[in-house]
C-alpha cells in the first residue's frame, strides 16, 4: 500500500453540536481524533460552518508524524472566536497529509450519558 492510500486530506462532519449543559462529573463535549500515520507531521486546519453566521475558517491545529490526537472543537479558535455551545454546526478538515478523521460527541445534559462516535466524510 502506498503512502497516498493511507487516508484522505480533506473530511467532512455535517453534524456538530457542542451541548451546553453537563450533569455529574463528565462534561458535555465533542472531539475530532486525528490518525496521522505518515512519517511528516500533518498541519490541519478546520472550517466551521454555522445556519445562520459566516465561519470561523482556518483555525490551526498539528499532528505529528505516527501520532494520534484528539482535537477539543470547543478549544479551536480563529482571532479569539471559538465554536459557541448549543448551536448547530458542521466542519471541514483540512490536513497537508492524508490523514483519518473521526468524530465524537459525549452528552452529559442527563444523568444518562450518550456518546456518539463517526467516521468523519472523506473526499480527497
Amino acid at each position: 500500500m502506498s503512502t497516498h492510500e493511507k487516508g484522505h486530506t480533506v473530511w467532512y462532519i455535517p453534524d456538530g453540536y457542542i451541548p451546553p449543559n453537563s450533569t455529574g462529573s463528565l462534561k458535555s463535549h465533542e472531539s475530532i481524533c486525528v490518525l496521522n500515520p505518515h512519517d511528516r507531521d500533518a498541519s490541519i486546519m478546520v472550517t466551521v460552518y454555522f445556519e445562520d453566521r459566516p465561519p470561523l475558517e482556518k483555525m490551526a491545529d498539528s499532528v505529528p508524524a505516527k501520532r494520534t490526537k484528539h482535537i477539543r472543537t470547543a478549544h479551536l479558535q480563529k482571532d479569539g472566536e471559538t465554536i459557541p455551545t448549543g448551536v448547530p454546526y458542521a466542519m471541514e478538515v483540512e490536513s497537508d497529509v492524508p490523514v483519518i478523521v473521526q468524530y465524537s460527541r459525549l452528552d452529559s445534559t442527563q444523568p444518562a450519558n450518550a456518546l456518539m462516535t463517526t467516521l468523519g466524510f472523506p473526499i480527497k
